[in-house]
């Protein structure tokens, strides 16, 4: 894959015949949807040995598929009225404990309804835009159906601040878990580097040739049997770090049907992960400072099902 100024390059190569071109594509990239890959296809660029293909192009094995992508153009993010439940707020920074479900910065699909577009509204023009028009006063970021605590930048001082403090490993960040299985030792470490996955570009894997330094401390808080209630603390940050990790060593999140089983005996909407806990050294005071997001329900239920 090589990045320009003017977009990205993908390079795939098909290992079966038959399949129309379009097809293909969305097996490979499932992070995009089909129509954006057909609209590529129709713009001119789907390319096989250098040549663009039409709509009912077929791969055979072997043949060397190239995608190139675009860089779009940033939309204009529109400030919405979206309540906020925040843990705590000064002149610096804000502290957000982000319900499940919710964005956090816009995305292809997702421009509205994001963390993003509800604290636009709430803090005005008060964030920090260090990470450009869609991404104001965001300095970390945690998946979908991941709840918890975050942290929002509200001055460009505070924002280079603590992404110092993320490079060097000094903030806290402890998740609270229910995984498959039972963890027989009280307590453990998790090494192995992560990168994205070498036949899914949606997931992230402790198997690619190119993984990033990453470790994960957890605890045991409770076992229920089949389950067992977790502490996890984050040494790195990569992507999708804990579900990865837990799912490496067998005992993926209950929930988490893209590193875990297709089917969970619970009626329950992704992974059950919680950012628990935020600590670091405020930007402006230099004082440490810790934040506690409380459990959703849905979690906290969940848990007293299975202690029953």
């Amino acid at each position: 894959m090589s990045i320009d100024n003017q977009g990205e390059e993908l390079y795939f190569t098909s290992e079966e015949s038959g399949k129309r071109i379009d097809k293909f594509l969305s097996d490979q990239m499932q992070d995009v949807s089909r129509s954006f890959i057909q609209k590529l296809i129709k713009d001119g660029y789907v390319k096989k040995d250098g040549k663009t293909v039409k709509a009912n192009f077929k791969p055979s094995i072997g043949d060397e598929i190239s995608v190139f992508i675009p860089t779009p153009e940033d939309p204009d993010i529109i400030p919405e009225n979206i309540p906020l439940d925040i843990l705590y707020e000064d002149e610096e920074i804000l502290i957000v404990n982000k319900p499940k479900g919710m964005v956090v910065h816009p995305a292809p699909g997702h421009y509205s309804g994001t963390l993003v577009n509800a604290v636009m509204f709430h803090c005005k023009e008060h964030l920090s835009g260090i990470n450009g028009v869609s991404r104001p006063g965001i300095v970390h970021r945690i998946d979908m159906d991941t709840t918890g605590s975050l942290v929002i930048c509200k001055t460009d001082h505070a924002h280079q601040f603590l992404a110092e403090r993320l490079k060097s490993h000094d903030i806290t960040r402890k998740y609270h878990a229910i995984v498959h299985g039972n963890i027989k030792e009280d307590e453990g470490t998790v090494r192995a580097p992560i990168g994205r996955h070498p036949q899914d570009r949606k997931k992230m894997s402790t198997k690619s040739r190119h993984g990033r330094e990453a470790v994960t401390h957890y605890k045991v808080l409770e076992r229920f049997g089949n389950y067992t209630y977790i502490e996890c603390e984050l040494e790195t940050g990569r992507t999708h770090q804990i579900r990865v990790h837990m799912a490496s060593v067998g005992h993926p999140i209950l929930g988490d049907e893209v590193y875990g089983p297709s089917k969970c005996p619970f009626k329950l909407q992704g992974q059950t992960l919680h950012a628990k806990v935020l600590g670091f050294i405020h930007p402006f005071t230099g004082k440490y400072v810790e934040f506690d997001a409380p459990l959703p329900a849905y979690f906290q239920e969940l848990l007293n099902k299975l202690s029953m």
